[in-house]
């Protein structure tokens, strides 16, 4: 069955990356400020809009909450950038008594509801004033920026652009107020493109009291700054490629102790590292992994094919590695690979007798994104039933950060406004491999693909198809692809809910559907759950042409449980049209259900109540059973504390 793709946007202009401030909470209270949540969601990579339950339809965003104030704080909590669609009052009353400080709060931002006015309340220089400005750019708006750097001198100078890391972060204060008062800056550009600073309304001389110097480079020169060093400010640009090459299961430690002392070494400066390269059969080199995330620095990778073809250029050729991958030089040729022809080698093999690393500078910044591949991730994703309410918040950022969607039209469109603008890929109804097996192949070109499907992913669903196309077929390229399964809210969980606590004891699931597994099985399966007195899920209880089982299972569980026995038919949960209706075993009758029906069949001692106005079926776990000493144990109250509040 051949996947169709499309991109889901309606635009062609990409998300703007929001690497690294990413994850992003769009905060919206109001119906009306809605559709500016939404724009400014789909103009964002790895944003969610969150509403208010009680005035935001909950069907138009990611994340439902009812305390405002406590739903702002917890996310804030959580590491999100957050931006209201709301006054900038109800942030700042929220959030001020999270505060932790200017370097450690994570940026904040207030649009009003036309999206005319972005205001970073927090966090402006660690990304908050960069992306007002973006969205003021691509929705029309204004950036009301306060912070004087940026009003002033026209640029931040402790938010060098993406890959620069500040090496004197001290000195940002002072250097800051002596260009405000008139002092002027002298640049040094030893490394990296510095037109952000060559070409800024920063005020320069060649006696400029203000030394600012971008170099790879570790220290900066005593004797250039010995005079200014209270106000001497240090970049360094990200020009080097840092090549490395390991054996199988090599310790962190053995690589990462290599790494930095052969930079110390060369004097060469850490911050300056723009990604750790090296070969593609090392993509899921956990070592290789953790070294990049220690470095803080994206891991790409190369085919030995593109390594080989540095061979010329490299100081140490080795046979022996040529015999074992394919190409002469795994950490000199993933690091020539990285800074391309205009790039040298200035640090050649250095090793330890489990790894290697080489270093390469580049003549202008690198971007790894443009350089290798990355490791491909497969994010096997269960959205629940239907309702964004009931989406993980871990499912929506997976699908956020993703660059290609996979999965069955239907449960495409459930996601709504979060898969606009990437890839989506999409099959028939019956194409589950054919779903499963384009995930992986994307994957294995370094895409990060989220696969999607419906309730919980390893219940009846995809994770499990995947995992044994990944033992079937045991291929080097997806074996190397980082896999993770992100549960949901399953069919059976939503049913159950609805009408009370019918899985309160002992239950178990079993398909009706006889296209993967054989009829005797299921009838099997049936009689043991019967006589075993469970409560029992039936998925796939009927289709189109398989009207019989259902009857069938209804006849053998009345062979060993009362005929009023309680069922819940739970059709469409979490959707608009859902619907909850529960019948005695003895009157279940197969028109009664469809494919998108989930029955739960009551065990001999489940109950149907009405109480008030509610009906309520429930299956007692024998908690009457501990006596009344049990039930009237005392119970404590008190007022929960934040650890902020607890600390002081």
């Amino acid at each position: 069955m051949a996947m169709t793709a499309h991109n889901s946007s309606n635009t062609p202009v990409p998300a703007l990356p929001t690497h690294p401030i990413a994850p992003i909470a769009v905060i919206c209270l109001t119906q009306r400020a809605l559709p500016m949540a939404k724009r400014i969601a789909a103009s964002l990579q790895g944003a969610s809009v969150h509403g208010l339950r009680t005035r935001v339809s909950t069907k138009d965003v990611d994340v439902a909450f009812d305390d405002t104030i406590a739903h702002l704080q917890r996310t804030f909590s959580s590491d999100h950038v957050i931006i209201g669609v709301c006054a900038s009052g109800i942030l700042i009353r929220a959030l001020a008594p999270l505060l932790a400080g200017k370097w450690q709060d994570a940026a904040v931002l207030a649009v009003d509801e036309a999206g005319k006015t972005f205001i970073p309340l927090l966090g402006g220089h660690h990304g908050g004033n960069r992306l007002a400005r973006d969205l003021a750019d691509r929705l029309g708006g204004i950036a009301a920026i306060t912070t004087p750097g940026d009003a002033m001198l026209g640029l931040a100078l402790d938010e060098p652009p993406k890959g620069w890391k500040l090496g004197t972060p001290e000195t940002i204060k002072p250097a800051t107020a002596a260009l405000l008062a008139g002092a002027s800056a002298r640049l040094e550009i030893e490394a990296g493109s510095g037109a952000w600073l060559t070409n800024s309304t920063l005020p320069q001389s060649e006696d400029g009291t203000i030394l600012i110097t971008a170099t790879a480079r570790e220290g900066a020169d005593d004797d250039a700054i010995s005079d200014v060093s209270d106000t001497a400010i240090t970049y360094h640009p990200p020009v080097l490629a840092l090549g490395v090459g390991c054996e199988r299961g090599c310790p962190i430690d053995d690589l990462y102790d290599l790494v930095t002392e052969t930079l110390a070494g060369q004097c060469l400066s850490v911050k300056a590292i723009a990604c750790v390269t090296s070969i593609d059969l090392k993509a899921d080199e956990a070592c290789v992994h953790e070294l990049a995330r220690r470095l803080g620095v994206p891991a790409r990778f190369f085919d030995a094919q593109t390594l080989e073809a540095e061979a010329d250029r490299l100081v140490t050729p080795s046979d022996v590695v040529f015999a074992e991958t394919g190409c002469h030089g795994v950490a000199e040729g993933a690091a020539l690979a990285t800074v391309g022809p205009n790039g040298k080698l200035i640090v050649p093999k250095h090793k330890t007798k489990r790894a290697t690393c080489a270093v390469a500078l580049s003549q202008d910044d690198i971007t790894p994104e443009t350089v290798g591949k990355a490791q491909g991730k497969l994010s096997i994703v269960g959205i629940g039933p239907g309702q964004t309410g009931w989406r993980s918040p871990e499912a929506s950022d997976l699908i956020g950060r993703a660059s290609d969607i996979v999965g069955y039209q239907m449960y495409l469109d459930l996601l709504g406004p979060l898969i606009d603008g990437k890839d989506c890929h999409h099959s028939d109804l019956g194409a589950e491999e054919a779903r499963a097996r384009h995930a992986l192949e994307l994957a294995a070109t370094g895409k990060d693909v989220a696969l999607i499907g419906s309730g919980d992913a390893g219940i009846y669903a995809l994770a499990t198809l995947v995992f044994e196309l990944l033992d079937r077929e045991d291929r080097s390229d997806w074996n190397r692809v980082a896999v993770q399964v992100s549960p949901g809210i399953s069919a059976l969980q939503a049913a159950a809910s609805r009408i009370g606590a019918p899985l309160g004891h002992d239950f178990c699931a079993i398909s009706l559907s006889d296209l993967l597994t054989p009829r005797d099985d299921i009838l099997r399966r049936l009689k043991a759950a019967a006589e075993g007195d469970f409560v029992i899920a039936f998925y796939n209880p009927v289709s189109k042409r398989r009207r019989d089982l259902l009857a069938k299972a209804r006849d053998i569980l009345l062979d060993h449980r009362n005929a009023d026995t309680p069922v819940v038919l739970g059709r469409q949960l979490g959707r608009p049209d859902e619907e909850i209706t529960v019948v005695p075993l003895s009157k279940l009758e197969v028109d009664m259900v469809d494919m998108l029906t989930t029955v739960l069949i009551g065990s001999s001692n489940s109950r149907h109540i009405t109480r008030g106005e509610n009906q309520w079926v429930y299956t007692p776990r024998g908690y009457a059973k501990k006596g009344p000493d049990a039930a009237n144990a005392p119970v404590s109250s008190s007022t929960s504390t934040s650890k902020n509040d607890k600390a002081e």
